[in-house]
């Protein structure tokens, strides 16, 4: 709990100034509430009332002084104007807390999501794996402003309950003592039974926002796949699991709530206990003439400054107990190591030349997906991967775009060694066109200028063309600016990859790779790009993985992977040559072709 305290003062760095000003704020605030019961005990002892109370002169001089000169003697009005005063500068100071505490949590709240999201860009690719979405997503929101309402309406109150304590206790105990005792009789056991369910509650917390991440997890993931839902009549299933899980994320947080309720119920009842006794005892005292009227009236006013504080401790507590395991969940994020940073690698020229030596890869311990591979990649040459499914084909290139890092093996990329440059130069001289593209809810112009923000409209509409696109894009209402909504919803498949290859063209990098990324467009189309592609930019280095041999077949190498070794390599016409995988594909596509 000491580290979280630790990183919560952490998460207020550049706000802590203004936060003290909200505690100084809600400091003066309760003196000058404490000040209150003082001058109606003054009023009903010593202006309304005829017998003239002692005060103490080293509590409360100003009043001792009044006493004495007889000032206020018949002048009530003036009274309530003090009171008036007094009430609006609490009221002033108030705000001023509020004020305070708002703008330095929401900076605290602003800085840390930025600091999170910050993170997250610069975690490597295999977090994302691992992780799920809606459970990210729900780190980065609901538990910041979980932080944020704690920081903002609870911690703040922590000074106002020990000001009160702190000053109201000698007060009382200089009014009456034996009353003071009575007054604080049961507090201890308040507080005592606060604490014990701060410790209890953390955990129902805990298993509350994780359930609540699952039911994000699984709304993220049926709003992203509703086509696939409808496509194969999964609404029943889909109704059903989030069903479960939701009645999983209320019945956990039924228990939070029943718990919480106990919690109310028990401290009410001891608060009212406390204030039950109070009043028996505090009439007894005054029927007997041991303590006056004003005095009783402090006591009853204190008391309930007091009780509710200190009853509050517990709600305060129960959302330190839920802020602790927010802050627990963001540092498992902000904890993570992000792949290596600038100054420990290097920034080498990158032209595209690759020479891959007895490369192994693999997920899990002892599971190797790649299997020393050996490969050779020409600067300006095209090098073409056919291989079934699960051969390691994506898992290759995928370490080639420095998604994954590998420990086994060497890939030289020039004359460096890849693993020591620089991921953002690496991926920057680099670019992956994947067979499903990510596209954002956005224009179309805006979706390509993603690559690069100054390109001219002539090189936007020459790359557009060589994917063979810009008769598509002018044949929407609004050409270029069309919106393509979340994921290029309002695109074909086919147009989809077309956009995603324009996009990574305008990228101009030297090295690319087409992850089966013309899989969706017909073979005329195919053709057309690749044709277009040749003569775009004669020095890049292209990689393609294609389960279509017209794809291929005019790469200057071609391998064929099966699991996770390179079994055959070559030209096109070198492999039709030999009794294996490429032919016996070849054959087969030839044949299908034949027949259609």
């Amino acid at each position: 709990m000491f580290k979280s305290i630790l990183k919560l003062n952490e998460y207020m760095k550049g706000s802590r100034f203004l936060y003290l000003i909200g505690g100084i704020s809600i400091a003066i605030a309760t003196l000058f509430s404490l000040l209150i019961p003082l001058i109606l005990r003054f009023t009903i002892d010593n202006i309304i009332g005829d017998e003239k109370v002692d005060i103490h002169p080293s509590i409360d001089p100003f009043f001792s002084s009044v006493v004495e000169s007889g000032y206020f003697d018949g002048k009530l009005w003036i009274v309530a104007l003090i009171i008036i005063g007094v009430t609006l500068l609490e009221g002033l100071f108030l705000f001023l807390k509020g004020k305070y505490t708002a703008i330095s949590s929401e900076n605290m709240a602003k800085k840390l999501r930025d600091k999170l999201y910050s993170h997250i860009q610069k975690l490597p690719f295999e977090y994302h794996i691992k992780t799920e979405t809606g459970d990210l997503v729900q780190r980065c929101t609901s538990d910041v402003d979980t932080i944020r309402m704690f920081l903002s309406s609870q911690l703040i109150e922590v000074a106002r309950a020990i000001i009160i304590v702190g000053i109201s206790i000698p007060l009382m105990l200089s009014l009456n003592r034996d009353m003071t005792y009575i007054t604080f009789l049961v507090i201890p056991i308040i507080f005592g039974f606060s604490f014990v369910f701060f410790i209890k509650i953390r955990s129902a917390f805990k298993i509350s926002d994780e359930t609540e991440g699952k039911l994000s997890t699984i709304l993220q993931e049926n709003l992203t796949g509703v086509k696939v839902v409808r496509a194969f009549t999964r609404q029943k299933f889909e109704i059903d699991k989030f069903d479960k899980v939701n009645k999983d994320y209320r019945d956990t947080t039924y228990k939070l709530m029943t718990l919480l309720a106990w919690f109310w119920s028990v401290s009410d009842f001891f608060c009212l206990l406390q204030i039950g006794v109070t009043v028996v005892s505090g009439t007894y005292f005054a029927v007997s003439g041991t303590m006056t009227i004003g005095t009783f009236l402090v006591f009853i006013t204190y008391v309930s400054m007091l009780l509710w504080p200190i009853r509050q401790m517990g709600r305060i507590l129960t959302d330190m107990g839920k802020s602790i395991v927010s802050i627990n969940r963001i540092e498992e994020v902000l904890s993570y190591e992000e792949e290596r940073k600038e100054g420990q690698t290097i920034k080498p020229p990158i032209s595209g030349d690759i020479k891959i030596r007895n490369l192994s890869f693999a997920y899990e311990s002892g599971k190797d997906v790649l299997k020393s591979i050996n490969l050779d990649i020409e600067k300006s040459s095209t090098l073409a991967i056919l291989g079934s499914t699960g051969s390691g084909k994506s898992t290759l290139v995928n370490i080639l775009c420095g998604l994954y890092d590998y420990d086994r093996g060497s890939i030289l990329i020039g004359n460096s060694e890849m693993k020591d440059i620089d991921k953002d130069w690496l991926r920057k001289h680099l670019t992956l066109i994947l067979q499903e593209p990510f596209l954002f809810s956005r224009s179309i112009r805006d979706n390509l200028l993603m690559a690069n923000e100054n390109i001219g409209e002539d090189r936007l509409v020459e790359t557009t063309r060589i994917a063979n696109i810009h008769n598509d894009i002018i044949g929407f209402n609004k050409s270029y600016d069309t919106s393509i909504g979340e994921n290029g919803v309002n695109l074909s498949g086919g147009q989809r990859q077309r956009l995603a290859i324009a996009r990574s063209l305008l990228k101009d990098s030297p090295i690319i790779i087409f992850d089966d990324s013309l899989s969706a467009v017909d073979t005329e189309t195919d053709l057309r790009i690749r044709n277009s592609l040749s003569q775009y930019r004669r020095d890049q280095t292209r990689i393609i993985i294609s389960h279509r041999i017209t794809t291929i077949m005019e790469a200057d190498k071609i391998i064929v992977m099966d699991d996770g070794k390179i079994i055959q390599e070559g030209t096109h016409e070198q492999l039709l040559e030999e009794d294996g995988a490429y032919r016996r594909v070849y054959n087969l596509q030839t044949a299908t072709s034949e027949a259609v």
